[in-house]
């Protein structure tokens, strides 16, 4: 044997045993957890911002996990769960105790929290990012449909403070809504602003009650959408084709690398079934894009 045929025969042989090329980042954007019998972490109807509807059953953080290895995920940011309302400790706690697989947003303005114009908002937002380690906060004006704070000067303090810290707000609202987000994605870009729920839009609506307007959000680059296909459905039926149409306009407005996924449900749909998304696309949407957006370092 030569030399050269003995260096090809090793460089082959090193190939033939390499590792399997590293798949890319699984990163689910939007997941609850909550504990019902934890004394630590007790569930007060008073501070829930949906007292009606608490559950009676666990979905811990430990849960979570095991649901991430069922899915084969890599990382998972909780949304904090309207039970506990304002008190962000569980959702603190699963960040702190398991740093590798969870982020976390709270819940801290708004409807049955704390009041738009409290001058204590910054300062509370400091704490729960600098402090607690969340990466932003959830915010609900689609709780309020009559009333108009999320836009209003009272806000611009708390809005100038999330700006300096680079913070995350995840926006539940509904269509009518969306002009109050532009306004303050137009004023604060140095927050990254993601759409919820695609703005609880009414698919059999024309564009003019707050589809177009979502669609041009797309021109402020610090506006994110997360594809979440069940609450627009209107058949409700897995895996919610009749809201595909609509998923495509946002796709070809903001494009795979500022959109983002939530829920376990949805993982396949969007992983194996949504037709337009190219391999490329589905490793943005799935993973990819959730890393750039919340600082995510496996």
């Amino acid at each position: 044997m030569t030399r050269r045929d003995l260096i090809t025969t090793t460089a082959a042989a090193s190939l033939s045993q390499a590792a399997p090329p590293k798949r890319a980042p699984v990163v689910n954007c939007a997941e609850h957890v909550w504990v019902t019998r934890d004394p630590r972490f007790p569930i007060r109807t008073e501070l829930a911002t949906c007292p009606r509807g608490i559950a009676d059953y666990d979905y811990s953080g430990e849960y979570l996990i095991s649901e991430m290895k069922l899915y084969q995920h890599d990382h998972t940011v909780i949304s904090h769960v309207c039970y506990y309302g304002r008190d962000n400790s569980y959702t603190i706690h699963c960040v702190k105790t398991w740093p590798k697989q969870f982020s976390g947003y709270g819940l801290l303005v708004g409807y049955r929290l704390y009041p738009p114009g409290d001058k204590e908002n910054p300062s509370r937002l400091r704490r729960l990012m600098k402090e607690d380690g969340l990466v932003g906060l959830r915010i609900s004006p689609r709780y309020d449909p009559k009333v108009v704070w999320f836009n209003d000067p009272v806000m611009y303090p708390f809005w100038k403070e999330a700006e300096q810290l680079g913070a995350v707000f995840h926006i539940f609202l509904s269509p009518h809504q969306v002009g109050q987000v532009a306004d303050m994605a137009e004023r604060y870009p140095g927050v990254t602003i993601v759409i919820d729920h695609l703005a609880m839009i009414d698919i059999n609506a024309p564009d003019s009650e707050g589809f177009g307007p979502l669609l041009d959000m797309a021109r402020f680059p610090n506006v994110y959408i997360r594809t979440t296909m069940v609450n627009p459905s209107k058949t409700k039926e897995v895996p919610y084709r009749d809201v595909w149409p609509f998923l495509r306009r946002l796709y070809d407005r903001y494009g795979a690398q500022r959109m983002l996924y939530a829920n376990f449900f949805e993982y396949v749909a969007i992983k194996e079934l949504v037709p337009f998304f190219t391999p490329e696309d589905r490793e943005w949407i799935l993973g990819r894009t959730a890393m750039k957006v919340y600082k995510i370092k496996l």
